[in-house]
């Protein structure tokens, strides 16, 4: 048994299987006989699609249940930000007030809602107001339109023109004129401050107020504004059935009903209308625990799996955190195309996407102030870059890959979900500090950051993840516990860390020497880099040369077989002597990478600047969860390393199921058509 819907789209919804804890399947309306196995017929609240599957669902005898979003939805609206939070409802919708809802119900019952839920009602609220969350979260902070004049603040909240709450509220377009007039009459001496809807500021809708003049008394918010800074600024609040009224309530300020919102009809609000089934005196708390703890479901976008209220409030907190940490304009400068579109979500900031320009003179003639940032790949900065931030006072960040990235390579164009963005230089590049340096050197680490970093790492060992995740992890064929065995890894030879890391030993095959040299009677095995293996990057070794050095060079087994099978690692630079540290095996660097100098590798080179030992612990906490930027291409928001990795394990293991290994010749061509699809997405525009 499962449930069914004849909406494409809604059945696409990210985890909606997972919010409404059964299987779905898409039918088209062609198909109603199948209905008679299903248990329920799902559709999106009262949409005019709706009509024809709760006819069919009636027909067949087959209950339908409305879903809507939450009240804590998204970072902003649209589709491209799936919702966190759904309403399941068997009865009706919560905006519906034209019949009952389970919302309804509930209120309407003996049922103590607080009782159960024990002080998480409290802290939650307490939270949503001191994140300043509400259903959108894009807004930013704006109260320049309040003066300070000494004259009472009345907010007017507008709706979009069709919002299916107005018209299911027992409201209409003379409603909000009513609403208007009311708010003047009761409070002459006061400013109305008339709220334009989120999608009406965007310029995707019309609100039905937004012609409405403004005179020295009226004052139209056209210009986005979170309503946690509205709602800190004004004494009382006129609604007909949005959210916002609720809101409002939670902020303690006294609500004026025109229509017959879910919240209104139960003694917390003063009322234009009744609704007769509504007879009970609920209290704003009350209504809270009922609304978002009881009535509301919560997806943990880490984990993919049902949450709690404090998942979503933790989610959207941090959109608003990332998406504020850069005031002004993002400059991206001398991207290629398909690399401008894979980078692109990392780099947007207050709801606005980045520029992407050709080259420095073209970043100049943006004109960027102190306020923008301007972001390059790679830790080769030119000098014409450095001299446009210093005269602009523009902060320069260099971006790369970050150390947990995808499941395939960047040279084949898949996406990351983890890139670095750094102040100060980049982690691969000693010529200068960067702020993971800065970080490990100066950071005060706490408890929960060491509890979270050994989840981390238990995580990551546990289901072999690396960075790219593209081979299947097995035993080795070579592998002898009887034998003291050293890994090589491979690397690019050209790539920045050995260009500006490396001193005496710079190539793959000075490395082999050097081990062989050291190790003279171990088994050393190399495994080359990915990408040389790809044929996309240099750094080949022959087989013979190889030999010369090595017992083994292995080619299929993953980077974490491997380093499982050895008892320790010799490395220039590469990552997997940091992936080896976390699976407990001795490292020896040659080159300064990241990991070194804190006292937990043996270090052949010196490195300076590196001021204190660290724990294990403290280097994966700076590394991995307070350095890179992590993004869920499908929530289309900022998440976790946590999140990051339950991610792409999921994604390296179906990928596994399903033997990709493509031939030389056949990964050319899939790169060729990745390359082609990023330009298509990107739609041959790169500058904004």
């Amino acid at each position: 048994m499962s449930y069914v819907t004849f909406s494409r789209a809604l059945s696409r919804l990210p985890n909606l299987e997972t919010l409404v804890g059964d299987s779905i399947e898409y039918l088209n309306i062609g198909q109603c006989l199948r209905l008679r196995q299903k248990h329920a017929v799902l559709g999106w609240g009262f949409r005019p699609s709706t009509r024809l599957p709760r006819a069919v669902s009636r027909r067949f005898g087959i209950p339908f249940i409305g879903l809507e979003d939450g009240f804590l939805r998204s970072y902003a609206p649209g589709r491209q930000y799936p919702s966190v939070s759904l309403v399941v409802d068997r009865q009706g919708i919560y905006y519906a007030a034209d019949r009952p809802s389970d919302l309804e119900t509930l209120l309407e019952s003996e049922c103590d809602v607080l009782k159960g839920v024990g002080a998480d009602y409290a802290m939650a609220k307490r939270r949503i107001i001191s994140e300043g969350l509400s259903k959108y979260n894009h807004a930013p902070e704006n109260t320049a339109y309040f003066q300070n004049d000494g004259r009472p603040r009345i907010l007017v909240v507008d709706q979009t023109v069709g919002d299916a709450s107005v018209r299911y509220g027992m409201a209409d377009a003379d409603t909000f004129h009513q609403m208007v007039e009311s708010a003047r009459r009761d409070n002459p001496d006061a400013t109305l401050f008339i709220k334009t809807h989120p999608e009406v500021s965007s310029g995707g809708k019309r609100g039905y107020l937004s012609n409405l003049q403004p005179d020295k008394h009226t004052v139209l918010l056209r210009e986005a504004a979170s309503p946690t800074s509205l709602l800190r600024h004004v004494q009382k609040v006129y609604a007909v059935s949005s959210q916002l009224g609720f809101e409002a309530l939670l902020h303690g300020l006294p609500v004026h009903c025109f229509g017959m919102p879910w919240y209104a009809g139960w003694g917390a609000t003063q009322d234009a209308l009744q609704c007769s089934r509504r007879t009970r005196h609920r209290t704003v708390d009350e209504l809270f625990a009922a609304a978002y703890l009881h009535y509301s479901r919560y997806i943990n976008p880490a984990t993919g799996t049902r949450g709690t209220i404090f998942d979503a409030i933790d989610w959207l907190g941090h959109q608003r955190r990332m998406h504020t940490a850069n005031s002004g304009r993002t400059i991206a400068i001398g991207y290629r195309r398909w690399k401008a579109e894979n980078v692109r979500p990392f780099l947007r900031s207050n709801g606005r996407d980045p520029f992407f320009v050709p080259d420095v003179a073209a970043a100049a003639g943006l004109a960027p102030t102190s306020e923008d940032r301007l972001v390059l790949w790679g830790a080769d900065t030119p000098e014409a870059a450095k001299n446009l931030a210093t005269q602009s006072g523009a902060q320069l960040i260099r971006m790369e890959d970050g150390f947990i990235r995808s499941v395939g390579l960047g040279s084949d164009f898949v996406p990351p979900s983890a890139l670095v963005l750094d102040s100060r230089g980049l982690y691969f590049d000693p010529r200068q500090p960067s702020d993971l340096e800065h970080l490990l050197n100066e950071h005060a680490f706490t408890d929960e950051e060491r509890k979270r970093a050994r989840e981390i790492r238990h995580l990551i060992v546990s289901h072999g993840l690396t960075k790219y995740n593209t081979e299947p992890n097995t035993i080795p064929s070579w592998h002898d516990a009887t034998r003291h065995a050293v890994l090589v890894p491979g690397q690019v030879e050209d790539d920045a860390s050995i260009r500006h890391g490396c001193r005496g030993v710079r190539t793959n095959l000075q490395l082999l020497q050097a081990v062989r040299a050291a190790r003279p009677d171990s088994l050393i095995v190399y495994k080359p880099h990915p990408d040389v293996m790809a044929n996309n990057r240099i750094g080949e070794v022959h087989r013979q040369q190889a030999l010369q050095f090595a017992n083994v060079i292995e080619t299929r087994a993953s980077i974490v077989s491997c380093i499982d099978a050895v008892q320790e690692i010799h490395t220039m630079t590469s990552l997997s002597g940091f992936d080896a540290l976390l699976r407990g095996k001795s490292v020896t660097t040659y080159g300064m990478p990241f990991y070194a100098g804190w006292g937990l590798t043996t270090d052949l080179s010196p490195q300076p600047r590196r001021e204190r030992l660290l724990s294990l612990e403290e280097l994966i906490a700076g590394s991995l969860l307070l350095y890179p930027t992590y993004f869920d291409l499908t929530l289309n928001g900022f998440t976790t390393c946590e999140g990051t990795l339950r991610a792409l394990i999921a994604r390296r293991d179906q990928h596994l199921s399903q033997d990709r290994s493509p031939s030389a010749y056949r990964r050319y061509w899939l790169r060729q058509w990745k390359k082609v699809a990023l330009w298509l997405r990107a739609g041959f525009v790169v500058t904004r």
